[in-house]
């Protein structure tokens, strides 16, 4: 984990008067992004590996491409599996309008007050409305999913008019690096783990 040794010791406490997390601030998140109707448009999985098809290598390379549409974002642990996407993403501002404009150090790990303080259940979407006042709605999470999707889905329907995204996606704030290394070693191995996967299981119900 390469990558991740730039991360040590390098958190931040957030300020405890916030009471919603703005999904633009500076943090990793693991997201997960499916296909519509859980539908293998990227491949399948054989001998514990993933085998991409030309949507998957699509969806591969649209995601590697993050970085040179999204500047401020740094990626970690991904894989494209048959039917969705896991990744890590790094939102990494050189201020995040947190610290004043002081030069503090970048937070990657969201503090355990701030999460306890978000409302159950709320959605990015809910929690990055108009009214947030922390940034440009173009430089969320929410912004960069959907430049992901806008980008795969205008060149996977060259193949197969048919392909479509699942209009909403799964998200976790990484709260502490014990909980970063078991999302990393989760999304590595997901392959060998296909059969069990509920997103494998929930498109073998649908067949």
């Amino acid at each position: 984990m390469s990558q991740m040794d730039k991360f040590n010791n390098k958190y931040r406490i957030a300020s405890t008067r916030l009471q919603h997390w703005d999904y633009g601030w500076n943090a990793a998140y693991f997201v997960t992004i499916c296909t519509k109707n859980r539908i293998c448009w990227f491949g399948n999985v054989a001998d514990g590996r993933m085998v991409l098809s030309e949507i998957g290598e699509i969806a591969q390379k649209c995601w590697i491409e993050i970085v040179e549409h999204f500047p401020f974002v740094k990626l970690d642990a991904f894989i494209v599996m048959p039917n969705h996407v896991h990744g890590i993403i790094i939102i990494d501002k050189i201020d995040d309008e947190r610290n004043d404009g002081q030069n503090v150090e970048t937070q990657y790990f969201a503090s355990p007050h701030m999460v306890s303080q978000m409302t159950p259940h709320m959605t990015p979407t809910e929690l990055n409305k108009p009214q947030n006042q922390f940034g440009p709605q173009s430089k969320n999470l929410a912004s960069i999913i959907r430049g992901f999707k806008i980008g795969v889905t205008k060149n996977a329907r060259i193949i197969q008019p048919d392909f479509a995204w699942q209009s909403r996606f799964h998200d976790h704030i990484i709260r502490d690096e014990q909980s970063y290394h078991t999302i990393s070693k989760y999304i590595i191995n997901n392959p060998l783990k296909w059969k069990e996967d509920t997103f494998h299981q929930m498109n073998q119900k649908k067949s």
